[in-house]
């Protein structure tokens, strides 16, 4: 009776065990793109995939690709310039721009900029676009000729 008993008890942890694993295996193989996020797939052995992933559940090979998820709504970014107007003085702005990224363009973005493409683009692309517009106005003209 009591080696019945353990021969069972041993069946049902093997077979809790298997079910372990396999649920295990099952839960790296899946990942989900929530919506308004996009997901581009980096496999180790092919490099960025070109197709960019849409919301949902997918299956990927584990421990061969990972997703790399993107945010593709609208965002606001406020970016302040210290810059210098037509007669020379210093003029502090606060521009505050929305972006969000082109979907089809995530393979792109993510190997030649990274995650990071928003700290690395937009302030360098708004700073050098406002000091080249402040700088053909007065100061006085800055604050008079504005429109809300």
């Amino acid at each position: 009776m009591a080696a019945s008993v353990s021969s069972f008890l041993n069946r049902i942890a093997s077979l809790g065990l298997g079910v372990a694993v396999v649920g295990g295996v099952v839960n790296t193989a899946l990942y989900n793109v929530e919506g308004g996020h996009r997901a581009v797939i980096f496999d180790r052995f092919q490099g960025v995939k070109d197709e960019v992933t849409d919301e949902g559940t997918h299956f990927l090979i584990p421990w061969v690709q990972r997703p790399i998820i993107f945010d593709i709504r609208s965002r606001p970014r406020n970016v302040p310039v210290t810059t210098g107007s037509k007669d020379l003085q210093n003029v502090n702005i606060t521009l505050r721009i929305l972006f969000r990224p082109e979907a089809k363009r995530l393979p792109g973005i993510f190997m030649s900029l990274g995650e990071d493409y928003d700290e690395r683009v937009l302030p360098s692309i708004t700073t050098e676009v406002l000091k080249a517009i402040v700088a053909q106005f007065d100061a006085s003209e800055l604050i008079t000729q504005r429109e809300v």
